[in-house]
């Protein structure tokens, strides 16, 4: 019999922004929400709706925001190939890049760590690179979990709060 390491059964706690921009966008991030708890993920909590403007041409359709707060056995890369199959079940189809979608699921936070692992021709980078600068991340991430920090440089999340720009401060909007 083969002893699996005891840390290979432990939960992984992760963060994921969900956003949808295109078609009925409440309706698209709850089937969002319902079937990453299909593949299996145990959503913990989930933050408000968030609505901004698109980025980076703010006359494409604003943006529907949330960050959910999930308990996994799944590692990183089954996740990130799991929720690639959920945007593409939702519709999106990758054109080209920040361009409207139905579905875009990003990992936020896996487990608090700084990670990057090759995943085909894509490198996934743990926390999500741009995360520190974007409005519809920061703000439902604060709403659920006050006291996160970002795992690459030890900042907590007003501090990074604090340095958006006020235009991010003020194009967000709580629904």
């Amino acid at each position: 019999m083969i002893r699996r390491d005891i840390l290979e059964n432990q939960a992984n706690i992760c963060f994921l922004a969900i956003g949808s921009n295109l078609g009925d966008k409440i309706n698209n991030i709850n089937s969002s929400k319902k079937l990453l708890e299909k593949i299996p993920v145990k959503i913990l909590v989930s933050s408000s709706i968030y609505l901004t403007p698109a980025w980076p041409n703010p006359k494409d359709p604003a943006f529907n925001n949330v960050v959910v707060k999930i308990k996994t056995m799944l590692n990183l890369k089954t996740l990130f190939k799991e929720i690639k199959k959920i945007e593409t079940t939702l519709g999106r189809v990758n054109k080209v890049r920040n361009s409207p979608r139905t579905c875009d699921i990003d990992i936020i936070d896996f487990n608090g760590k700084n990670m990057s692992i090759n995943f085909g021709s894509q490198n996934i980078i743990v926390p999500h690179p741009r995360m520190k600068n974007r409005n519809f991340v920061l703000f439902p991430l604060f709403e659920i979990e006050k006291n996160w920090q970002h795992p690459a440089n030890n900042r907590n999340i007003i501090d990074l709060m604090y340095n958006l720009s006020s235009k991010s401060l003020t194009t967000i909007k709580q629904i």
